[in-house]
């Protein structure tokens, strides 16, 4: 699934999460759309994967496809 739009793509990832992790998901997610400049977003991007991968591993691979 591709989306375009930032909300729906947020949207999207949360539905993934447990509503104990929505929060932190939700601001790690902020860190990426806010980033200055598109390598700082990829870098962000690569933190929320490490971070994540082994409890969410379908967030990061969606956001990479939305960004292709």
């Amino acid at each position: 699934m591709v989306q375009t739009c930032i909300v729906r793509l947020v949207r999207h990832s949360l539905n993934f999460c447990s509503w104990k992790d929505r929060k932190i998901i939700a601001a790690d997610l902020r860190r990426i759309y806010s980033a200055p400049s598109a390598e700082m977003a990829e870098a962000e991007l690569d933190a929320f994967e490490e971070k994540w991968a082994g409890k969410y591993a379908s967030i990061a691979p969606a956001w990479r496809r939305a960004w292709a």
